[in-house]
């Protein structure tokens, strides 16, 4: 899933190609991902591109004041194409959720896809006059990389989350997803099942510093590529996340996977949870 890094990175990216084209044709090629429908996504034709912001997981395209939102969800992406084909894609056929064809100022015609993997499709857009219209931003708490040392502080305090949960709960922080926060709870050196109440001060400082620290690094590796690139070099920069079996770069230690609230994690016994061995709740459903 595209978090906070990577939807940065897309939106810099927007900014650098996007931002002063005008908007021409919008092909949809899976009317699902259509989460409005007043004003329609043809009202985006014709209207010059002002702006590309990021709202927590979501990435914003200010066309003079009309917004297009998208989450990418799980296995969405953005695809830039510099010479697309004129005829429009066929409905509901292979991964293509949506192409905006753009009027560059230097009078190319280039285009930028929406796309989604697999066979559950959660890509969402919206086209809105205020990008706080959109329910999931609306409900967006600070940006994890905006957010003070005493506010986070603050937002942990007599917390009975997991710091697994908590730190994905886009209500509690902004673009934090699974894969980070795996990230920032191993250099954290902190369990998941820790509970975000009962974290010393030292703890918690050492979590708003590793927190900062991966996204800061992941945002400067991330930015400046080519949007075709950002998921290798997301998973370039992983070192516990969707490594389980492979040695812990800092320890050595085999990485372990768990899972909780029907999504897995990876994690480090060694550096993160005293030698032992989290739970995997599949397993233990399986045998209630």
């Amino acid at each position: 899933m595209p978090e906070l890094p990577e939807v940065e990175a897309l939106a810099v990216f927007l900014r650098e190609h996007a931002v002063g084209s005008v908007v021409g044709r919008v092909d949809v090629a899976a009317l699902s991902v259509l989460q409005t429908a007043d004003p329609p996504i043809t009202a985006l034709q014709g209207r010059d591109i002002t702006a590309a912001a990021r709202f927590g997981k979501f990435l914003a395209i200010d066309c003079g004041g009309l917004w297009m939102l998208t989450h990418l969800s799980r296995a969405g992406w953005l695809r830039w194409i510099d010479e697309p084909s004129p005829t429009p894609p066929k409905l509901g056929k292979g991964p293509l959720a949506m192409r905006v064809h753009l009027f560059a100022p230097d009078a190319t015609t280039p285009a930028f896809d929406l796309t989604e993997a697999g066979t559950k499709k959660r890509l969402a857009v919206w086209v809105v006059d205020d990008p706080h219209h959109v329910p999931g931003v609306a409900r967006l708490g600070p940006d994890a990389l905006a957010v003070t040392a005493d506010e986070f502080a603050a937002r942990l305090a007599g917390g009975t989350s997991r710091l697994k949960t908590l730190l994905t709960d886009q209500s509690v922080l902004a673009g934090i997803g699974n894969a980070y926060s795996d990230e920032i709870l191993h250099v954290a050196q902190l369990s998941p099942f820790a509970t975000a109440g009962r974290l010393t001060d030292e703890q918690i400082g050492a979590l708003y510093d590793a927190m900062r620290s991966v996204l800061t690094d992941a945002v400067e590796r991330s930015v400046g590529q080519a949007a075709a690139r950002l998921k290798g070099e997301k998973r370039s920069g992983l070192r516990v996340h969707a490594r389980t079996g492979l040695p812990c770069p800092v320890c050595g230690d085999t990485v372990r996977e768990g899972a909780y609230a029907e999504r897995a994690f990876q994690y480090c016994t060694t550096c993160q949870t005293g030698g032992k061995i989290l739970a995997d709740r599949r397993m233990s459903r399986l045998l209630k």
